[in-house]
């Protein structure tokens, strides 16, 4: 047992080592959103930088206040840019403070503290705007889903190697948008979602826990 937890603990140990911010880094920083995430501990920046790139930097908030843990990490946006508000069709990033539910990916579950589903060729986000069940993760067959597939995306695909749910648009609204997530890049802009390396996001993945969430501004 003992060298059981040895283990888990180190493990967890290298998640936090690989997310160590650059030399320089203290604490005690005030980040642009600190007045806009409530009681968060964890929380993932990104502030565009023109087009459809972004800057990406991960703060954790302690007893001693702000803590940078990763940043400068070049990550990539909607092809249109950022966004007041989502809107279904338009392949904007939309700004404010999103929650970070939980994780999916074709990929094994890499480890971290959120809920992980691993998905396969029946794993669909449901965008139809007219469906019940409209902006969630559904599983059936594409014959046989209730709703419009073609307004919807099939999750089995390279850019969903690894990928974080984004709260957006958690009222489920039609017409405000749908299939918002924080995923592997494809080296281009995105539909509206937010992209980064795949190494990093797993070690992104494996660091979150229950309560963090994503600030994203111009």
């Amino acid at each position: 047992m003992r060298r059981l937890l040895s283990v888990f603990c180190a493990a967890l140990c290298t998640a936090a080592t690989a997310l160590v911010a650059a030399p320089g880094a203290q604490a005690d920083v005030t980040p642009w959103f600190a007045r806009s995430v409530g009681n968060a501990a964890q929380v993932i920046s990104v502030v565009g930088v023109g087009g459809s790139d972004a800057k990406m930097d991960v703060y954790q908030r302690s007893a001693t206040g702000w803590q940078p843990v990763a940043a400068g990490i070049p990550a990539h946006v909607g092809s249109a840019g950022m966004a007041q508000q989502a809107k279904s069709g338009y392949p904007a990033t939309p700004m404010g403070v999103f929650t970070l539910p939980y994780a999916f990916g074709t990929a094994p579950n890499p480890g971290g503290g959120l809920q992980y589903v691993q998905v396969g060729p029946d794993h669909w986000w449901d965008g139809d705007d007219h469906s019940p069940t409209f902006n969630t993760m559904q599983v059936c067959k594409k014959q046989q889903c209730p709703f419009d597939t073609g307004e919807s995306e099939n999750l089995q695909i390279p850019q969903y190697k690894h990928a974080v749910v984004m709260g957006v648009n958690t009222a489920r609204t039609p017409g405000d948008g749908a299939a918002f997530f924080f995923h592997t890049t494809d080296g281009g802009p995105t539909a509206g979602c937010v992209a980064i390396d795949d190494a990093k996001l797993v070690q992104i993945i494996q660091w979150l826990r229950p309560g963090a969430v994503m600030a994203i501004a111009q």
